[in-house]
């Protein structure tokens, strides 16, 4: 039974990590199914007023929902040592990383004049 035990912790893991793999790529939405069934007030229902939206003159509406915020990443290091007060660190010149800002995402989704789903895609500013 000793010997077995860990072979059951193994497999366990192995069994709850494909779990949650598998699920994460199960709750992805396939866009280019939904085109020409998903309505504008379907996508109101889902993730609430858009950010922004506009009326076309042909009739059709482009909406924006944020789907994740970026920001931004800064790292302070003070010579061969880090310290939390730069005027008490540890000797050496000091410097600041600043990774650039990641960008807010969002979906964009074009409505055709009935309010279907006529397009789709990722924006990124």
């Amino acid at each position: 039974m000793k010997r077995l035990l860990p072979w059951l912790f193994r497999f366990g893991a192995i069994g709850l990590l494909a779990g949650v793999v598998l699920g994460c790529a199960s709750s992805r939405i396939d866009w280019n199914t939904r085109v020409g069934t998903y309505s504008y007030d379907d996508a109101v229902r889902e993730y609430g007023p858009p950010d922004k939206s506009a009326q076309l003159t042909d009739g059709s509406t482009v909406a924006d929902w944020m789907t994740a915020r970026g920001g931004m990443q800064t790292a302070t290091a003070y010579g061969s040592a880090w310290s939390p007060r730069p005027r008490y660190g540890w000797g050496g010149p000091a410097y600041v990383v600043v990774d650039p800002p990641t960008p807010d995402r969002f979906l964009r989704l074009t409505f055709d004049p009935q309010g279907k789903l006529a397009s789709w895609q990722r924006v990124y500013r």
